[in-house]
C-alpha cells in the first residue's frame, strides 16, 4: 500500500506547511472562539497522513519501530494507571507521564477523551527535545483537539 518514495512525498508536503501553520499559530495567539485556520488544519493533515504512512511501512517490516515506541510501549503496559506528571525510572532514564486533551464536548468546556504519553528527561530534569518531536510525529493524533458530535 505505502512505499520509501510516499514517506518521501509526504515530507515535501509537510516542509512549506509547517512554515505557514507556525506563521498561522502566531498571528492567532491570544485570540479565542471559532478561528478559520486554514494552514494548520492543512499541516495536521498531512502529519496525519504521514503518520498512517509510518505506521503501515513499520508494521509490514520496511522500516523498524523507534526505541520511542518500544519504549512507549513498554511504559503504557507497566504503568497503565499513571496519573499526569507521575515520574518513573525505566532502564534508567525518567519518564513522566503526560496527558493532554483529544475530545472536547460540543461546548467545549469537558473532556470527553484524554491521550496519555510517556516524555523522556534529560539529565537536567527537562523533558528531552528529541523524544517530544517524535512523539508528536509518531501520533500526532493526540494532539489535535477535536468536538464530539453530541446530538
Amino acid at each position: 500500500m505505502y512505499s520509501m518514495s510516499d514517506l518521501d512525498k509526504v515530507n515535501e508536503e509537510l516542509l512549506p506547511l509547517k512554515a505557514l501553520a507556525d506563521r498561522e499559530l502566531k498571528s492567532i495567539y491570544g485570540l479565542s472562539g471559532q478561528i478559520y485556520t486554514p494552514h494548520i488544519d492543512a499541516h495536521n493533515e498531512v502529519c496525519l497522513k504521514k503518520a498512517k504512512i509510518l505506521l503501515y511501512l513499520k508494521k509490514h517490516g520496511v522500516i523498524p519501530f523507534t526505541e520511542v515506541e518500544t519504549t512507549s510501549a513498554k511504559l503504557m503496559a507497566l504503568h497503565n494507571r499513571a496519573k499526569n506528571h507521575k515520574v518513573v525510572e525505566f532502564n534508567g532514564n525518567s519518564y513522566e507521564c503526560y496527558f493532554s486533551p483529544l475530545k472536547l464536548s460540543k461546548s467545549g468546556k469537558t473532556v470527553r477523551k484524554w491521550a496519555k504519553y510517556w516524555l523522556k528527561k534529560s539529565a537536567d530534569g527537562k523533558n528531552d527535545p528529541n523524544w517530544e518531536r517524535q512523539i508528536r510525529e509518531i501520533w500526532p493524533e493526540n494532539f489535535l483537539i477535536k468536538l464530539t458530535d453530541i446530538q
